[in-house]
């Protein structure tokens, strides 16, 4: 069952007058508390490479979104801004995202932090683009040159620009902050001047390896295939671009996840830790993978208190 209008396309509005990364920023709606308030289109035109679906996004009935025609960034805005922003990936191993159970909750769970919440819905590589696998990356790098170039309109720090991933979301994110200095696309306008990289990672239960013997994933199938060479499962791997000067990472898990296997977040805390990067890595009993914002009944549930703990320690909020 799927319907086929999001509220991301709905609120895309007439302009403010104001600029969002060079483009006119749309109407901002008069939402109650909670809910998004204005999205975005990445690219002026058609992204890199150009291919991909028509139509509109379609959305299961679990909230997951597809047929990604355009990628497009949404905006939620606390009542009381503190400055903060987060760039928020939900998970689906490439296919999907998880936008309502995975971004649109971290999002709502954001404001009331007083952290400026945008969440992402990137192009998929299966669905026809020509940049391929290359798709959901350039992507990512664009939304957060976004949110960086249009911080002084939107009352944002530039230097407070960080981002939750869940799952295959967590891939994108951390391979968006670890690889922030490579030039996946050409650069189009003033916004990619701007810095890709991430003031701050939150991971849960991400994909970390597509090296074996923990490479059974869609992530792993879709990004590089049935068969990889040893070198492309290493340079798709985001422990393979850990490297000094990264900003601190905290990684959730549960130890009796089934899809990314609870080792993969051990691998990336050893990779920050042998390069003097800040890691801070919890391991809950039970709760499986995909369990969003907390199962309760499980220790899943106290992530969100120690994140925000960890980021009131690390000065990304007061």
């Amino acid at each position: 069952m799927t319907r086929s209008r999001t509220r991301r396309q709905m609120l895309i509005g007439a302009s403010t007058g104001l600029m969002f990364g060079g483009m006119p920023l749309p109407a901002l709606s008069r939402a109650r508390a909670g809910d998004a308030v204005g999205t975005w289109p990445l690219w002026e035109g058609a992204p890199p490479g150009g291919g991909g679906p028509t139509g509109p996004e379609q959305v299961s009935a679990h909230g997951a979104i597809t047929n990604v025609s355009t990628p497009t960034l949404t905006i939620w805005r606390p009542e009381r801004p503190n400055g903060a922003a987060m760039l928020v990936a939900g998970g689906g191993g490439y296919q999907r995202i998880q936008m309502q159970k995975e971004a649109e909750a971290a999002a709502r769970w954001l404001i009331g932090l007083g952290v400026t919440a945008f969440t992402l819905a990137y192009r998929l590589p299966m669905e026809g683009w020509g940049a391929g696998r290359l798709a959901p990356f350039q992507d990512a790098q664009r939304a957060v040159r976004m949110m960086r170039h249009s911080a002084p309109a939107l009352g944002l720090d530039p230097h407070r620009i960080g981002g939750v991933g869940f799952s295959a979301g967590g891939h994108l994110l951390g391979m968006t902050s670890a690889r922030s200095h490579e030039a996946i696309y050409a650069s189009a306008d003033a916004i990619d001047v701007a810095s890709s990289a991430l003031d701050l990672n939150l991971l849960l239960y991400p994909i970390v390896t597509l090296k074996p013997p923990y490479d059974r994933t869609s992530t792993r199938r879709v990004l590089i295939g049935a068969h990889p060479t040893p070198e492309d499962s290493a340079m798709w791997s985001l422990e393979t671009h850990i490297h000094r000067g990264l900003r601190p990472f905290f990684l959730a898990q549960a130890a009796d996840d089934q899809i990314s296997n609870p080792a993969n977040t051990a691998i990336l805390e050893l990779a920050c830790h042998q390069t003097s990067i800040s890691a801070a890595r919890h391991l809950f009993p039970t709760g499986g993978h995909g369990f969003g914002m907390g199962i309760p009944g499980t220790e899943t549930i106290m992530w969100p208190g120690l994140a925000e703990n960890w980021m009131r320690k690390t000065g990304f909020i007061a």
